[in-house]
């Protein structure tokens, strides 16, 4: 499989310090990440994985935890026994309290054995937010944030605007912006790169991408499942916290945004920025919430905290004005699927409209971009039914499935992520102003839907029914079962 990789796909020798190394985080995505990049030679016996944790644990006992996340490997035939063994001896598990800082000398001592100015060194706080104060302030006072340094952070990053401006400013105590690598791993996926490359390599898009050709946008996020054991901690967040102020956020500003100078972080990350500051402030009636039917039931209490939201955006610039951006998200609905759909205006004027079965052109053109299950870009045109019986017109489809068109694996968004951190690309990371603007967009509406009582929905449905597309004369595309 390394002989396929481009060079682009190289990587310094580093070091990764996974503090909270041994929790679930790091047994379901993180370590899982790493095993798929060793099989595929991007990391090599060269790279060393510390797993901190606050009881003592062999990496034997640490591989039995693991090796359960990485089965899918070993199911398609990528991984092999040797292959395994060998990953293990990469892994060290580090004791480590970060509430007394015990083991931080040792931890040190260990680093410092391959220490060099140009080996990156990666510490990766797969812990509460709560807890990244005290551990930045752990690794200043061991000697190990040291300028080749770079700190990984999890979402979610507050609760609020000014939770969130204390616990950036906390990491901004020890290390400067361009360390700093907040994960949102909805960037990592393939499709969301392949969207700017749709935009910006391809003159036929990018030249449709305004509100001259586009009639609205649609971005849904559905999940099958409920919230399960992290009731008690969803409940403290909500969707609006738990999705919108990142992950679909996120995805308003790489359809929206201008295209940038150069593909490099800053430059991108501008853009994105732009984005939500002319976000327009949240109208009462373009929010709807809901909450599941046997929501309360799996909590144990009472609660008004949604597990779906809905919201109608307008940005405020040139190119989008006047365009409706729909996002909506939510759990246990009828499918697991994140779409992107731009739907373009009708044509002008319809010269098939005498045809024979004319009246089933009302479709218009539709680019949709399928993030997760099954990713790819489909798009919606009308052609020619084949055969005789003049001009008989039908939606069709040109499919370009990832699955289908490229026959290697699809790293994982977190087996990107991580590779460049090492690499020291920032573009898929979100800057602290991103982060502080995204919060001043969603704390008003915070204060909104505290004031409100979600609706109820049936599980399996696409969640509660509400005017704010039919007010516009639209309605809600449904995601598509058969990619």
């Amino acid at each position: 499989m390394s002989a396929s990789l481009p060079p682009t796909a190289s990587l310094p020798p580093s070091d990764y310090i996974i503090i909270g190394g041994t929790g679930d985080l790091s047994l379901r995505k993180i370590f899982p990440a790493f095993f798929w990049r060793y099989l595929d030679s991007q990391l090599t016996d060269e790279y060393r994985l510390f797993a901190t944790s606050r009881a003592t644990l062999s990496v034997a006992k640490f591989a039995e935890k693991l090796r359960p996340f990485c089965e899918s490997a070993f199911a398609d035939g990528h991984a092999t026994a040797d292959k395994w063994e060998s990953f293990l001896k990469i892994i060290q598990i580090v004791n480590l309290d970060l509430s007394n800082g015990d083991g931080a000398t040792s931890l040190a001592a260990q680093i410092a054995r391959k220490q060099s100015t140009d080996r990156p060194t990666i510490y990766y706080l797969a812990i509460a937010p709560s807890l990244f104060g005290s551990a930045v302030l752990m690794l200043k006072a061991a000697g190990l944030a040291t300028e080749q340094a770079r700190l990984v952070v999890e979402k979610p990053l507050g609760n609020s605007g000014e939770s969130s401006r204390k616990i950036n400013g906390e990491l901004a105590t020890v290390f400067a912006e361009h360390q700093i690598y907040r994960i949102d791993h909805y960037l990592g996926k393939e499709t969301v790169q392949n969207l700017m490359a749709l935009r910006f390599a391809n003159v036929i898009f990018e030249s449709l991408w305004d509100n001259s050709h586009v009639d609205h946008v649609q971005i849904t996020v559905a999940e099958t499942v409920g919230v399960g054991g992290r009731a008690s901690y969803y409940d403290q967040y909500g969707a609006i916290r738990d999705m919108v102020q990142n992950h679909l956020l996120q995805l308003v500003c790489l359809v929206a945004m201008e295209p940038p100078a150069r593909f490099n972080a800053d430059q991108v990350r501008d853009e994105k920025l732009r984005v939500l500051r002319a976000l327009r402030p949240l109208e009462a009636d373009a929010l709807l919430l809901g909450q599941y039917e046997d929501y309360t039931d799996e909590l144990g209490t009472s609660s008004t905290t949604e597990t779906f939201v809905a919201m109608r955006l307008a940005i405020d610039n040139w190119r989008w004005a006047g365009v409706p951006f729909y996002i909506r998200t939510g759990k246990k609905l009828r499918q697991r699927a994140s779409e992107i759909i731009i739907t373009f205006k009708d044509r002008p004027h319809d010269i098939f409209s005498n045809s024979q079965d004319g009246k089933i052109l009302g479709q218009p053109n539709r680019l949709i971009i399928r993030l997760q299950p099954s990713e790819g870009l489909r798009l919606q045109l009308t052609s020619k039914q084949p055969g005789p019986g003049g001009m008989r017109l039908f939606p069709s489809d040109l499919n370009l499935s990832f699955d289908e068109t490229f026959e290697e694996r699809l790293p994982d968004a977190y087996e990107r992520l991580l590779m460049d951190t090492a690499r020291g690309n920032q573009t898929l990371f979100m800057r602290v102003d991103e982060v502080l603007a995204a919060w001043e967009f969603i704390d008003p509406i915070l204060a909104l839907a505290k004031a409100r009582t979600p609706v109820s929905y049936k599980a399996g449905s696409m969640g509660p029914t509400g005017d704010l597309l039919q007010a516009d004369g639209r309605s809600w595309i449904d995601p598509h079962e058969d990619w």
